[in-house]
């Protein structure tokens, strides 16, 4: 890629200003777009407002681009309504301009892991309703790939952590507990193996994506710290707090119950599986064919402890 190029991020949360450090690092013009059009990004970025499901918003917003990023969330609990259409509006802001599409993606259309490892080779068994969405979204992808619409690739990480994450199942409801010294309160089995991915392990990742031509039509595991238990992931986080570890797992009858009156905790309901068996995403794919490393997860942890500690909750 020349430093000259376009490079257009959808999506203004932790993945994308991930992207968009690494981009920036390297020395790329940078372009975001979101929803509120608001984010702490450098001067030289630009920051527009703008709905990624709306053809003109897109096609005018990646005009000129070289690579394109999607790196849209919307709200958990309005995934169905919304999820498709953000993805067509952004494949098809790609497809006008030429460029290439790169696409963050989680691993919900897997279904069940029933023990065993993810790999990309795993057919999509999901039963969920958003494993269906993201099994949908993911063919659909690939297909306008296949079509020749769009040159398209998909990157896949678990559950991230890392600065910028405040909203994730590891993020400031873990951090901030911790750093003060009180209980945290973890989802489904606290002893169960859960893959995390760091966050900017997903930046750098992404970016590498778009600079390599081999990788389109494919999808990739995005290489993730060694695998641990929840529970030793957040002692590592209280040891690294410099507290004593007091943990909590939440019982799903209460996850239940908070669902009746709380529409984010109703749609993780029929994701509490998740947590409750062994959650291991094999990367060995993207390890190989690319020489890249993951961060120690020491190494992470120790990071994003130092991100929280230094942002305190309002």
């Amino acid at each position: 890629m020349s430093e000259g190029e376009l490079h257009v991020i959808f999506g203004t949360g932790p993945v994308g200003l991930a992207v968009m450090s690494e981009l920036v690092a390297k020395g790329k013009k940078v372009r975001m777009v979101s929803r509120s059009g608001r984010a702490e990004v450098p001067e030289a970025v630009e920051l527009h407002a703008g709905d990624a499901s709306e053809l003109e918003v897109t096609r005018k917003m990646c005009q000129g681009a070289a690579v394109v990023y999607n790196c849209a969330n919307p709200p958990y609990h309005k995934w169905p309504e919304l999820f498709p259409d953000l993805q067509n509006g952004i494949l098809v802001g790609a497809a006008t301009s030429g460029a290439k599409l790169v696409s963050m993606e989680n691993l919900y259309m897997y279904g069940l892991t029933r023990g065993k490892p993810l790999t990309e080779e795993r057919p999509y068994d999901a039963t969920t309703r958003k494993g269906m969405i993201r099994a949908r979204m993911a063919e659909e992808l690939m297909s306008a790939h296949e079509s020749g619409r769009v040159r398209a690739v998909s990157a896949r990480a678990s559950d991230f952590f890392g600065p910028e994450a405040r909203l994730s199942a590891m993020g400031e409801r873990v951090f901030y507990p911790a750093l003060a010294g009180k209980k945290v309160q973890v989802l489904g089995n606290p002893d169960m193996p859960h893959t995390l991915t760091y966050v900017p392990d997903i930046g750098r990742a992404l970016v590498l994506l778009g600079e390599r031509d081999e990788a389109l039509g494919q999808t990739w595991h995005i290489p993730s710290p060694k695998t641990v238990s929840t529970r030793a992931f957040v002692e590592m986080v209280y040891n690294e707090a410099g507290h004593k570890p007091k943990i909590r797992a939440v019982p799903g009858i209460l996850i239940k119950l908070l669902g009746k009156f709380n529409p984010v905790m109703k749609e993780l309901i029929e994701m509490l599986y998740l947590f409750e068996e062994p959650l291991v995403m094999e990367h060995s794919k993207f390890e190989q064919r690319f020489d890249f490393q993951a961060t120690p997860l020491e190494t992470a942890v120790k990071a994003t402890v130092d991100w929280f500690r230094a942002h305190p909750k309002a």
